[in-house]
């Protein structure tokens, strides 16, 4: 395909993608699942099998809006634009995605390794849009997506859903550690649905021999057939090759790397993912993972309210939630015991697309990217993972600032002073040391402990130390401990305390965790990473506590 010079200045195509399906704020009216259901059902009498389109805004009148020359790139979206589930717009490089990133497909189902997010809409518009360049250009050396680019996306969809690297950011296979649901696809600590595997179900809406995404180096991914139907003949390192007509194109595929395994374009690469890039707005504080849950149904109750069903150990447990047209969600965690927590959650001003530089001098300085708002001792928290408890900022009572539904092992630290801050030789800043970790005895039955100090940033879980197999007349780790339990990996793949050097300014919040378990674990450390050790100590976890304290980086002297 040849893309026509383009002259014409900035062209507007489309109309919002505002959420319909979510309930969506300045309109009086909501679709009923019925007219949905109408409309989806005369569409698919033009299509085959099931219909899978993104989030539509019903209240928009569709119009001429002149789209018969447009360029090749923007003709690919141009379906779902006609379907009014997205916006496109374009200048002379690159074409404009406008989307909530909410497809109008079942979500969530499936998923055997939860964070506890939960699909909501997403504000790519305006400067904070996907852009795709028009006229994309070879790399002089094409980057590979493995180990790289983990952080973000590196396609989008045709439907206006983000792809994101199927190796999530601790490098392992999102879709073999059952992270993603029965589209692959899950949601961000953002609570940002997005995929890591290539949305092939597209090519019913798009039509077989279609694009189904493009890369953001401008270069399209097409479905397990070539574009006039034949089989996918060799495929080079970043799962792509050339057509007939010198014309470079990616292709899904059912093995890794799934989709571009790379970039054969250009693209600049900053911060672990291509940038610029929009960024998805977290309304809520990220949570930690949810041990043995599995995610059984998702569904919307009525306009604009929600139900989340997990299962765990044989009991279900619940998320309800509505999305206000204000901005603010209202949130019912209902655990597999049968406890009650509601939580409200109202949006954080923040600005759009990446951020700028911070102002100079410490009392303009801006909050950190997806930093939580400031600590209220007033405001009811977050839940807490299901069967932990959390403890208190990190002074020697050990208050509780979060409530569990059962009790948990009481975790202090004499390296966390009495307003909850890690002191600074447990950083980059200072000596580097590991933290002092203190715990209550274990319950009857404790064989061993195991200690992961985490930390949840809006689009990943980092983890900082790992230790297991600490014997279980053991109750403490001293600062810099040497010599007690076995040190796993941390995310750099080191077996060692890696101290927090965060290069955000502002307060960080981490988490020390410490499992009481009824065995030592057969684990060798060059595998012991935070993900597998969760994975290892499924089911042998009799009591386990979290410790939260906080971080802020010290000015450097000019």
């Amino acid at each position: 395909m040849r893309i026509r010079n383009l002259s014409i200045g900035v062209v507007v195509a489309g109309l919002s993608a505002c959420v319909a399906a979510f309930g969506h704020p300045g309109h009086d009216e909501e679709e009923s699942p019925f007219e949905r259901y109408r409309r989806m059902k005369e569409f698919r009498e033009h299509t085959e099998g099931r219909v899978l389109l993104a989030a539509r805004n019903p209240n928009e009148e569709s119009k001429d809006d002149g789209r018969s020359e447009i360029p090749a790139t923007a003709a690919a979206f141009d379906p779902f634009v006609k379907l009014k589930a997205i916006k496109t717009r374009w200048d002379e490089e690159f074409l404009y995605i406008e989307s909530n990133g909410i497809p109008d497909h079942q979500m969530m189902v499936g998923i055997r390794s939860w964070q506890q997010q939960v699909p909501i809409p997403q504000k790519y518009e305006g400067t904070n849009s996907w852009q795709v360049p028009l006229r994309p250009i070879p790399a002089k050396n094409p980057a590979t997506t493995k180990n790289r680019f983990l952080r973000g996306a590196i396609a989008i969809g045709v439907n206006g859903v983000p792809i994101f690297n199927p190796l999530n950011n601790r490098g392992d296979d999102a879709y073999k550690f059952g992270e993603l649901d029965e589209f692959g696809g899950h949601c961000g600590r953002a609570d940002d649905y997005h995929y890591h595997l290539p949305p092939v179900h597209l090519e019913k809406v798009v039509g077989k021999g279609k694009p189904i995404a493009y890369a953001l180096d401008g270069y399209p991914i097409y479905g397990y057939e070539e574009p006039d139907g034949s089989p996918v003949k060799k495929l080079d390192a970043m799962n792509g090759h050339k057509d007939a007509e010198g014309n470079y194109h990616y292709h899904a595929t059912k093995e890794y790397p799934y989709l571009n395994g790379g970039f054969y374009g250009e693209v600049v690469e900053r911060e672990g993912q291509v940038d610029p890039q929009p960024r998805a707005e977290s309304l809520r504080p990220a949570l930690p993972p949810m041990q043995g849950a599995k995610i059984t149904e998702f569904q919307e109750t009525k306009p604009g309210s929600f139900q989340l069903i997990y299962e765990i150990r044989g009991k279900q447990g619940e998320v309800n939630y509505t999305l206000n047209k204000d901005g603010s969600a209202d949130f019912q965690f209902v655990d597999s015991s049968g406890n009650e927590t509601t939580e409200k959650y109202t949006p954080q001003r923040r600005g759009k697309g990446r951020n700028p530089p911070p102002p100079s001098g410490k009392e303009g300085r801006r909050p950190p990217r997806g930093s939580k708002p400031p600590r209220d001792e007033g405001e009811n928290p977050p839940p807490p993972r299901e069967g932990e408890a959390r403890r208190g900022k990190g002074s020697e009572s050990g208050k509780s600032r979060i409530q569990s539904e059962k009790s948990g092992l009481k975790v202090t630290s004499s390296s966390v002073d009495r307003r909850g801050m890690l002191v600074v030789d447990c950083t980059c800043d200072g000596k580097g040391e590991s933290p002092a970790v203190s715990w209550q005895e274990g319950p009857k039955g404790t064989k061993s402990y195991a200690v992961s100090l985490w930390h949840t940033a809006p689009d990943q879980e980092k983890s900082y130390w790992v230790v297991y197999n600490i014997p279980a007349e053991v109750t403490q780790l001293k600062q810099n401990s040497r010599g007690v339990g076995t040190v796993g990996m941390n995310d750099r793949r080191k077996g060692t305390f890696d101290p927090m050097c965060s290069k955000g300014p502002g307060v960080k919040t981490y988490h020390v965790t410490v499992y009481a378990l009824s065995q030592e674990l057969d684990l060798p450390a060059s595998k012991a990473t935070r993900s597998e050790l969760l994975k290892v100590i499924e089911g042998i976890t009799l009591e386990s506590g979290t410790l939260d304290f906080e971080y802020e980086r010290q000015e450097k002297s000019p």
